[in-house]
């Protein structure tokens, strides 16, 4: 239906620039090109009722506010608003083009470094610091079979959320190279 009214509202702006050009195309070629009041009418309607046509199109998500599936489930989240706390595009990693390369990743690695309280992820997981991803992603695995609160009880949680963290932050290339270069320091 939309692709139809904004087909429509093409046609009218192609339709009126049509006939103002076409309107005085049998007089002679020295004569200048006289547009009247009511053409003039005629193609800025047709180009403003066409600007408001692409408009509606683009926009047309938030107009018929199509919901998600977070919309239509009733979460404990929504009542706490961390969902849209935790899930907001305007994160405090925010970055200005051409800015200073300090995320907040960056920050707390910063500060836990500057602490002594920067983990040792490496010897959590037990690999070298020199070790593959390959090397890093099968210690975690085994690890993870070892520990998992489903398989070695209920002490097990808080062992098995160190080996996620560390996992999580070896296994990214970026946010390796951030820990080793904090980890150094400290």
């Amino acid at each position: 239906m939309m692709a139809f009214v904004i087909l429509l509202l093409v046609s009218i702006a192609v339709s009126g620039m049509a006939q103002v050009s076409f309107a005085q195309a049998g007089q002679a070629p020295d004569m200048v090109l006289e547009v009247s009041d009511l053409e003039k009418t005629v193609l800025l309607g047709g180009f403003a009722v066409a600007v408001i046509g692409v408009f509606l199109y683009l926009a047309r998500d938030v107009i018929l506010r199509k919901g998600t599936s977070y919309d239509s489930e009733d979460l404990e989240s929504k009542k706490e608003k961390t969902y849209e706390k935790y899930h907001s595009d305007w994160g405090d990693d925010y970055e200005e083009i051409g800015s200073r390369k300090n995320t907040r990743m960056d920050r707390e690695f910063r500060s836990a470094a500057a602490n002594g309280d920067l983990p040792d992820y490496y010897g959590i997981l037990g690999v070298a610091a020199d070790a593959t991803p390959e090397d890093i992603k099968k210690r975690f695995r085994e690890l993870a079979k070892k520990t998992h609160p489903d398989k070695a009880g209920g002490d097990s949680e808080g062992m098995m959320a160190e080996i996620n963290e560390a996992y999580e932050i070896l296994s990214d290339k970026e946010n390796r190279d951030r820990y080793d270069r904090h980890h150094r320091l400290g």
